[in-house]
């Protein structure tokens, strides 16, 4: 398989040439629902205008859709709409976004998870989920269906199909082998805020601001089904009151489908109602204190394409346990302790030795700080967009 980078022969070119445009289609993220999508568009970008002093980006972008990021060398187009209209949205990106991306001059297009039915250009797509690949991931006969053809299509037509892990590339291999020759590896990165320091005032903040003590369980996700929080919360209930009251179980996220529902069916069944605390989506200022605070951060997920939340603990010194599936072995590089959540009495059995071992504790900690540096969104950044301007300077003509 023939390895993507930023070559000399790239840097030259940008020196030498006219300013590179490029287009970015935002769309796909739903502006109304809290994601890592909006944190990721945001580095994706500011990191290869950082690096790439001659790029320019038109970025397609609904009209409540905002990222965050301003820069003289980025074009926001919002005459489509996000994916809070999702008829709208697909219309948009398949049909006529890359004509527009064409007609402002981009040279390529780059997607999350499609080519477009009209490009008109070389797309490079990222591909940051496989659900379509589970028959249990509970999105719909005909959601799961286009998302099938999608990717599928998707991989046949892109110029450069970006998975964002090992495991994304071996299940990709796998299902669609016509991708290989144009698949190139890239790990997301880790948000900077993200760090093991502790401002001053900070544990008394947090307190103030969200009633909590250090020494909680940590939950970060949406209530997705496959995120299986009922499974985590299960064992979380077999665990003595008295300990159960010392490390309560914080869980940071919105509803889903109805999983939170399923969540709290559990927690009334089991009468922990005391012992977990429901926050919901909090702002974001708060989630590396939650890290720094949590006893150990918990991923009871059976399906990650990535993981950020994984990075992000590991990058504030949160020791992490997740479930037993090739991913999280990959993200955390086994600096975590890896369970399998379909077993309550494991579970039990190890959120109770994160109680009381603080030799593991110890351990988890500096063995994950030093997996966390391992992530870089200006990797990142430089890695794709690099490798689309290698693709591009080979064809260009």
């Amino acid at each position: 398989m023939p390895v993507f980078k930023s070559s000399r022969r790239v840097a030259c070119w940008l020196r030498t040439a006219e300013a590179m445009k490029l287009a970015f289609s935002l769309l796909c993220e739903n502006p109304c629902r809290q994601t890592a999508l909006t944190t990721f568009f945001r580095e994706y970008l500011y990191h290869s205008l950082n690096h790439f002093q001659d790029l320019e980006w038109v970025v397609f972008a609904g009209a409540n859709q905002d990222i965050g990021l301003e820069h003289p060398r980025l074009r926001y187009i919002r005459q489509f709409p996000a994916n809070d209209r999702m008829t709208e949205r697909l219309i948009a990106d398949h049909f006529r976004v890359g004509p527009l991306a064409r007609k402002q001059g981009a040279a390529g297009l780059f997607t999350i998870g499609f080519v477009p039915v009209r490009a008109r250009l070389p797309v490079f797509m990222g591909v940051n989920s496989l659900q379509h690949l589970n028959k249990d991931n509970r999105v719909g006969w005909l959601r799961q269906r286009y998302r099938y053809w999608n990717v599928a299509r998707g991989v046949h037509h892109a110029s450069i199909v970006i998975a964002n892990s090992e495991f994304t590339a071996a299940q990709l291999r796998t299902a669609h082998p016509q991708c290989i020759p144009k698949l190139l590896v890239s790990h997301e990165g880790t948000l900077l805020e993200f760090t093991p320091v502790r401002a001053p005032g900070e544990t008394e903040a947090v307190k103030a601001a969200l009633g909590l003590e250090p020494g909680y369980l940590l939950w970060v996700s949406n209530f997705y089904h496959y995120k299986q929080a009922p499974l985590l919360l299960e064992g979380y209930a077999d665990l003595p009151r008295e300990l159960r009251g010392r490390m309560p179980l914080v869980m940071i996220g919105g509803d889903w489908d109805g999983g939170q529902a399923a969540a709290q069916a559990v927690i009334n069944a089991r009468g922990i109602q005391d012992n977990v605390k429901l926050l919901g989506w909090v702002d974001f200022k708060w989630l590396a204190p939650l890290y720094r605070h949590a006893r150990a951060y918990v991923l009871a997920s059976r399906e990650e394409t990535f993981g950020r939340t994984i990075t992000e603990a590991l990058s504030c010194g949160a020791p992490c346990v997740l479930h037993d599936i090739p991913i999280m072995h990959e993200i955390s590089g086994g600096r975590a302790l890896i369970i399998d959540f379909n077993q309550r009495h494991t579970v039990k059995q190890s959120l109770q030795r994160v109680f009381e071992d603080e030799a593991l504790i110890g351990r988890l900690r500096r063995e994950g700080l030093e997996q966390a540096k391992k992530f870089s969104f200006e990797r990142m950044a430089v890695q794709r967009v690099g490798a689309a301007l290698d693709w591009l300077s080979k064809h260009r003509g």
